[in-house]
C-alpha cells in the first residue's frame, strides 16, 4: 500500500500556509510523482490547491464559515500508544456554527485498569459488545473526511487516534488541526483552561459527564462556538487564520484568583 506522509520541511510546510510553495520546491521534496502525492494526501485528509503558480494548504481559502470542523474526543485505557488503546470516540462535524452530523462508539478492549474505569465510568464489560478497534476507525475515516479536526489538547487525541489507524494498517491522518485549549486562551480570559474547570465557569454544557467522549466532544463544541464569537473577524477570515491565530496571538492574562472560589466562598456565606 503507497503511504504519502508529509515529508516536507517545516519552512515549506509554514509557505503552504501562508505564501505559498513553489513547484519545484514541492517536488524535490517528494517520494512520489506531484499528482500521486496529491492524491494520496487527499485520501489522508489534506489537500492542496495551487493559485497563480503556487500551492497552498486548501484550507487557506476557505472561510470559517464555509469550512468544516470535526470535534474530536477519544477515551484510552492508558497514555502509550505502544500498550494502549482507544476504548471511545466521539465527534461532531460542523459548519457554520451549526452540528450536521454525529459520530459515537465504544471499543471492544479485554482490559481496562480499574482507575480508568473509575474515571470514564467505562469497563471491560461495557465495551464486550462493542465493535472492534479496526471496525470503529475504518467508519471514523471517511466520517472525518478533510475536515478540521478539533479537540482539547489536540497533540494528544490527534497523534494517538493517526498511530491507531497504523497499527491496524490504515494511513496516519494528514488533516489540518486546531487546538479548543489554544485557541481558548486567546479568546477566554479564564483562571484555568481544564475542560472541567471552563465548563464549570462558562457554563457551556448543562448534561456534562466529563470523560466521557460525546460530553466531552459537546462541550468543546460550546467552548469553540464561544471562541468564535469573541474573534476580530475583520483580521480572522479564513481556517489559516484561525490556526495561525491559535498559534500565535498572546494569550490572554489570567486572573491572579480563582473567581470559582471565589463564588463558592460568596454562595457559602448567602447560605450561613
Amino acid at each position: 500500500m503507497l503511504s504519502a506522509n508529509i515529508s516536507l520541511d517545516q519552512k515549506s510546510i509554514a509557505r503552504l500556509a501562508t505564501k505559498g510553495l513553489s513547484l519545484p520546491r514541492l517536488k524535490e521534496q517528494l517520494e512520489y510523482e506531484l499528482d500521486l502525492t496529491l492524491e494520496l494526501w487527499k485520501a489522508q485528509g489534506l489537500s492542496l490547491r495551487k493559485f497563480q503558480g503556487y500551492y497552498y494548504f486548501d484550507t487557506k481559502f476557505i472561510s470559517i464559515e464555509d469550512a468544516e470542523f470535526c470535534i474530536v474526543d477519544i477515551e484510552t485505557n492508558g497514555s502509550k500508544i505502544e500498550k494502549h488503546q482507544i476504548i471511545e470516540i466521539a465527534a461532531v462535524k460542523v459548519k457554520n456554527g451549526r452540528i450536521i452530523d454525529r459520530f459515537e462508539s465504544l471499543v471492544h478492549a479485554t482490559e481496562i485498569n480499574p482507575h480508568i474505569t473509575e474515571i470514564t465510568g467505562i469497563s471491560v464489560q461495557d465495551t464486550q459488545d462493542a465493535p472492534s478497534l479496526d471496525e470503529v476507525l475504518h467508519q471514523f475515516r471517511p466520517f472525518l473526511g478533510n475536515s478540521i479536526f478539533v479537540a482539547h489538547d489536540v497533540k494528544f487525541d490527534y497523534g494517538f487516534i493517526s498511530q491507531s489507524m497504523q497499527k491496524i494498517g490504515l494511513e496516519p491522518l494528514l488533516n489540518r488541526s486546531l487546538c479548543s485549549l489554544a485557541l481558548a486562551e486567546r479568546t477566554i480570559v479564564s483562571y484555568r483552561y481544564a475542560l472541567s474547570y471552563l465548563n464549570e465557569s462558562l457554563h457551556l454544557n448543562p448534561n456534562a459527564q466529563h470523560h466521557r467522549a460525546m460530553s466531552d466532544v459537546l462541550t468543546t463544541y460550546g467552548l469553540f462556538l464561544l471562541s468564535l464569537e469573541n474573534l476580530n473577524r475583520n483580521e480572522i477570515k479564513t481556517v489559516e487564520d484561525l490556526i495561525k491565530f491559535s498559534k500565535e496571538a498572546p494569550r490572554l492574562k489570567r486572573p491572579k484568583f480563582d473567581p470559582l472560589m471565589k463564588r463558592d466562598e460568596d454562595e457559602e456565606k448567602e447560605e450561613n
